[in-house]
């Protein structure tokens, strides 16, 4: 067979090429032009990444390189039509859109439509998403016998998070139970056979969920050969976007369909990569070049984001991670001579008092409070500042989810204190009737009414605990936990626990509620942290009643009349909507403010001790570290409490975090605090404070 090789026009003239030199820097207009192979590209945080990739596509295309022959993974579908549109802005090209664009879930789906049958599966195979996934697997529990009850088996969500992990990181079922859920270990049997079923009962209905788009396409790559070569030859040139994010199963589909031509190109950065524990593979981008040996390196280091100075100190913080490929960030802004600034507060509440008089006095300089951020290392860490914002009305949204107090593990944990000082507290009983299984919304009323009807009048002395031992109209299994519900209450009602409420909140966690947690949410521990916030921060009120009295009135500070803590709560902004932004860093990547806070930067705290359990955790905090740096585009201000109250309600010096005293303090200016009037507890002076650092 002789082979002739097509040759197409060469599109890239010097004009347009001049062109490209003029509108990119020297580092991208290098990717930009690579010669096609293997190519890794290490971008720094605020280096015009998606610019190039934008121009590596442009620039392709206009090479002669037939748009059907790239493919471009991303994380979201937005991000790559945005990219392609620009694309086709500088292209003028009407067959971008023949571009394989998208993420790897869409160009999945794409093969599979076409290949499904090889599966087993037909072509018009029905996509699950994750509420339908759930209710499967409610259905496989169901079928595989499982008595839920009498075994406390995990949820249908906990199931599919599982499952979910240990696809995406290509490990047995049993070592992500044994590993991150060991509290199942036992179940691992049950697990597996649900798991089993579910596949089965998938692959019977003709549908797949999204981790089953990716599992059949690396199935088909490489148990079907023919369809195989048909995709290694048809992606001539594979472009794959935040490469430090992809999972083990994302990295061998690329591997795959790169096997012939070798042409991929992935950007990302490795000083960025902070998902390790939703089964992002970090060696997946720090060992690519190992999978190709013949791989050019390039590097994205001039950044036109942040001040020099605020660049200065994250490149010391990330110099500190071993497993890293080195680069230095250049800024292009000019100096405004103002360092990131580390303020120690004299405690919490002073820390939350700092945060929100800087922003207002940020807001009056004419910096929109859309342009300003609150970043933190866990969600409790925010809840004495949602509530110092609440109280002087500055209006915010909640990035990295819904507000601490509206969280659902916080409703419930507080529902049984409202129980406890007002025993006719309608809605909180019901609530609390609901967390016990077998126990929905009928029983929960009728439980509810009888137990009023039978109590007579209440009042604190808890006569209605009889009344509710009487009560004989639930199922065997809600008898069960009626009971235990009753010696809960005997416990947070005791003379001794009574005016304490953070000891009740840690009797609520000891006698079944961080159990529920466990059960019926994948997060399990990053709730029980929540409450053990949440129970730190209720010891300094002197009784129950004061603490929720305290909590309740955040609704009317910010509203006109008086809104329950359980109703939801609509925040009002200010004129167009303006809005402060509080995050978890988590949540804050890849965005940018002009000036962002770090608050709890303490040890203890960030890094996180729950993080610090596996070995090379310290690390990924770093990262996390460094991320948070590198949103702020102007000015950056580090805060933690010199003194904190710990459980036992012990005042406790607090060191400031690892990732500032491994920084030499030149890099920072330290702010001394003094409040408008003298306090007990004041902050230590500048000099005390600086060689309490070193």
């Amino acid at each position: 067979m002789k082979k002739y090789v097509v040759k197409r026009k060469q599109s890239s003239s010097p004009e347009r090429l001049t062109r490209f030199k003029a509108e990119l820097n020297d580092e991208q207009f290098a990717v930009v032009t690579a010669q096609p192979k293997a190519t890794l590209v290490v971008a720094g945080a605020g280096t015009g990444k998606t610019r190039t990739i934008t121009y590596r596509v442009a620039y392709l295309i206009e090479q002669g390189i037939s748009p059907q022959r790239i493919m471009l993974a991303t994380f979201t579908n937005r991000a790559s039509r945005e990219m392609l549109r620009r694309v086709e802005n500088l292209t003028g090209s009407q067959n971008v859109h023949r571009v394989w664009g998208g993420t790897f879930h869409r160009i999945a789906n794409l093969i599979l439509r076409r290949h499904a049958t090889s599966l087993g599966f037909d072509s018009n195979y029905s996509i699950l998403d994750s509420e339908d996934a759930r209710d499967l697997i409610n259905i496989c529990v169901d079928d595989a016998a499982i008595d839920t009850k009498a075994k406390r088996f995990p949820k249908a969500d906990v199931i599919q998070s599982i499952i979910s992990y240990a696809d995406n990181t290509d490990l047995p079922l049993e070592n992500i139970i044994a590993g991150k859920y060991p509290y199942f270990e036992m179940l691992t049997p049950q697990i597996k056979r649900v798991e089993q079923i579910y596949r089965l009962r998938k692959k019977e209905r003709n549908v797949m969920d999204y981790d089953d788009l990716l599992l059949n396409l690396k199935r088909v790559l490489i148990e079907k050969k023919e369809i195989a070569e048909l995709y290694t030859e048809q992606f001539q040139h594979i472009l794959v976007d935040e490469y430090q994010d992809t999972n083990r199963l994302q990295a061998e589909i690329i591997d795959l369909l790169a096997a012939k031509h070798r042409n991929v190109m992935v950007v990302g950065d490795d000083a960025q990569s902070i998902f390790a524990w939703r089964g992002a593979e970090f060696t997946n981008i720090y060992e690519f070049p190992k999978r190709y040996p013949e791989a050019q390196l390039f590097k994205l280091e001039t950044n036109y984001r942040s001040t020099p100075e605020i660049l200065d100190l994250a490149n010391v913080s990330i110099a500190g991670n071993r497993r890293q490929f080195p680069k230095l960030l250049k800024a292009v802004k000019r100096s405004r001579e103002v360092k990131p600034a580390l303020v120690p507060c004299s405690d919490v509440d002073q820390q939350s008092v700092f945060v929100a008089s800087r922003i207002l006095e940020l807001r009056d300089e004419g910096t929109s409070l859309e342009d300003i951020a609150v970043m933190y290392r866990s969600h409790y860490h925010s809840m004495e500042l949602q509530l110092e914002l609440s109280r002087r009305n500055i209006p915010y949204r909640v990035q990295s989810g819904v507000r601490f107090f509206e969280q659902a593990h916080i409703k419930d944990v507080i529902s049984y204190l409202r129980i406890i000082v007002n025993p006719r507290d309608e809605l909180a009983w019901k609530r609390v009737l609901r967390l016990i299984p077998g126990v929905g919304a009928v029983t929960a009323n009728r439980v509810y009414e009888s137990l009023m009807l039978k109590a007579g009048p209440v009042d604190s002395s808890f006569r209605f605990l009889p009344a509710l031992k009487e009560n004989v109209q639930a199922s065997r299994g809600a008898k069960h936990g009626l009971q235990s519900l009753i010696n809960l209450f005997e416990l947070l009602s005791a003379q001794e626990n009574r005016d304490d409420p953070g000891k009740q909140i840690d009797l609520i966690m000891q006698n079944g509620y961080e159990q529920h947690l466990v059960e019926n949410y994948e997060n399990a521990e990053a709730r029980t942290e929540d409450i053990r916030g949440l129970a730190q921060y209720s010891r300094r009120y002197d009784n129950t009643e004061t603490f929720l009295s305290e909590l309740a009135l955040i609704s009317t500070e910010r509203f006109k009349e008086p809104q329950p803590i359980v109703g939801e709560e609509v925040v009002e902004g200010a004129e167009d909507d303006e809005l402060l932004t509080l995050t978890s860093i988590h949540q804050a990547k890849g965005l940018e403010w002009s000036a962002a806070f770090v608050i709890w930067a303490a040890e203890g705290k960030f890094p996180s001790p729950r993080s610090l359990r596996e070995m090379e955790s310290e690390e990924e905090e770093r990262r996390l570290w460094y991320v948070a740096l590198t949103r702020a585009k102007d000015e950056l201000y580090l805060t933690y409490p010199l003194l904190i109250t710990d459980y036992n309600r012990q005042t406790v010096l607090q060191k400031p975090s690892r990732f500032i005293t491994e920084c030499p303090t030149e890099l920072f200016e330290i702010w001394d605090l003094e409040e408008e009037a003298p306090v007990l507890g004041s902050l230590l002076p500048e000099p005390a404070a600086r060689e309490f650092l070193n």
